[in-house]
């Protein structure tokens, strides 16, 4: 309703001004698997409320389920042709129409190497198009948490673990760098440890499983790849195996000992792989937070107030959490959304997000004039 009513403008005498949204056209929603109906829903309702056309291509690994989208659109009163789904392979049909030129806008969640090519891509002009596209990209992250001296272990450990390792790191929100003061350092290792180690791995379906397995076999390989990185890089202190024999399980890993710009401490892994980092003091945590080409969640477990302040202030990420964990973003509370290379600065669920998917228009008429021409007259 606020897009509707149109921006705030002045118009002084004489003058009526009034500025408009106008739909952007038609748009592609290229979706992610990891949140397979929640976050195509914003992404294509968003496009949709907002009066364009969406052509929707879905994750490779989780078409099924993102077709239930559709149906629950269609069984709304969505008209036919207005969101268009179209599955399929994304190096094949996601390239496609990011370059086709009749697509306005591509709204994109997933890698930034991904992200990064749909920026170029949509860049160029091609034959035909008359407008220039807009991107709007989620990519991920590097999170960290800041655990300060003086923190509470007691709030911070089953938070650190469940930001970690819940739904097994595959949450770009997902906290894979624990920052911890080197006064606590020993401990709040210790106490995660003790935390991981009594995860229970198995089938989601189980009511009681903490840990389930990862998307497929190519994310297998690459977390445990980078498993293997972190006994070269640092020291591996938990490295579960005790996983169930079917399906895509890499247990619960810490790695410790770690320099702050190795591998494994800088590089998006998208499974449980926790790398912990010493600093000396609060200006070496935060800097080393800092210290990384992603912005999107990150946190701190603090009673300073000062230090909160600081890094409410400071911590470079487009989500700070305090004292809690740094995942489970709720729309209208926590709006979702990274800078750096985590995304463009657009916030999914906030007051803004709906201004990416249209094209403002002012309207000026002077209206100091003598009368109007009769209803019906001739021009």
């Amino acid at each position: 309703f606020r897009l509707a009513e149109g921006g705030r403008v002045h118009s002084p005498p004489g003058e009526s001004n009034a500025l408009r949204y106008d739909p952007k056209g038609v748009g592609v929603v290229i979706a992610p698997w990891n949140f397979p109906l929640a976050i195509p829903t914003g992404m294509v309702v968003a496009a949709l409320v907002t009066g364009n056309a969406v052509v929707f291509k879905p994750a490779e690994q989780t078409p099924a389920v993102a077709y239930r989208l559709i149906e629950a659109l269609e069984a709304a009163g969505l008209p036919p042709g207005v969101c268009n789904f179209v599955p399929g392979i994304g190096e094949e049909v996601g390239a496609h129409l990011v370059r086709h030129p009749d697509v306005a806008f591509v709204t994109f969640t997933g890698s930034k190497a991904v992200g990064l090519q749909i920026n170029v891509e949509a860049a160029v002009v091609r034959p035909g198009q008359r407008h220039v596209k807009r991107v709007v990209a989620e990519m991920g992250g590097k999170n960290a948490i800041i655990v300060d001296a003086d923190a509470d272990l007691d709030q911070a450990v089953p938070a650190i673990v469940a930001s970690a390792f819940g739904y097994s790191g595959q949450k770009c929100s997902a906290c894979s760098r624990l920052i911890a003061l080197d006064a606590v350092h020993d401990a709040v290792v210790e106490r995660v440890l003790g935390a991981a180690r009594v995860l229970r791995m198995g089938h989601p379906r189980g009511m009681g499983v903490q840990v389930g397995p990862l998307i497929d076999a190519d994310a297998h390989v690459r977390v445990r790849h980078y498993v293997e990185l972190a006994h070269e890089e640092g020291r591996v202190v938990l490295a579960r195996d005790d996983v169930p024999r079917e399906g895509w399980f890499v247990g619960p890993t810490v790695v410790t000992d770690l320099a702050p710009r190795c591998r494994v401490a800088t590089e998006e892994i998208f499974g449980p792989v926790l790398a912990v980092l010493r600093s000396a003091d609060f200006d070496e945590a935060l800097a080393i937070a800092n210290d990384c080409e992603y912005a999107l969640t990150g946190g701190l477990f603090s009673r300073s107030p000062g230090h909160i302040r600081r890094v409410a202030e400071e911590l470079r990420a487009g989500n700070v959490y305090i004292n809690r964990a740094i995942t489970g973003a709720v729309v209208g509370r926590q709006p979702f959304g990274g800078y750096g290379m985590s995304g463009v600065g657009s916030k999914a669920g906030g007051p803004d997000y709906l201004l990416q998917f249209v094209d403002p228009r002012t309207i000026t008429e002077n209206t100091m004039r003598q009368g109007f021409a009769p209803v019906g007259a001739e021009p």
